[in-house]
């Protein structure tokens, strides 16, 4: 029997998830963080990463750690990663085998 992996979530679907919560816009959130309104709108619809800057504003405005929104982008890249390659890389690549 193998486990059914659940897709990827991208990091966007927890922001709007979020915005939605709290009765915010994407525009009001751009202008309220100093961003462009379609790099929110991107990231909201699964096109662009989180990046460093971006989770600074983020983790700023939502008093959080920036760390959250980056390690939501980081989990999303493995997923994306280990479903896309991850088999192929079990195969070509094989442990060391030196003891430390």
């Amino acid at each position: 029997m193998t486990k059914a992996r659940l897709a990827p979530i991208h990091p966007g679907i927890y922001l709007k998830e979020l915005l939605d919560e709290l009765g915010l816009t994407q525009a009001g959130l751009a202008r309220d963080i100093g961003v462009p309104a379609m790099r929110i709108s991107y990231l909201v619809h699964g096109k662009r990463p989180v990046t460093a800057e971006l989770a600074l504003r983020l983790g700023r405005y939502f008093k959080q750690s920036p760390r959250y929104w980056l390690n939501l982008q980081s989990r999303y890249d493995m997923d994306v990663a280990e479903d896309a390659i991850g088999a192929r890389v079990a195969r070509e690549v094989q442990p060391c085998t030196a003891v430390a």
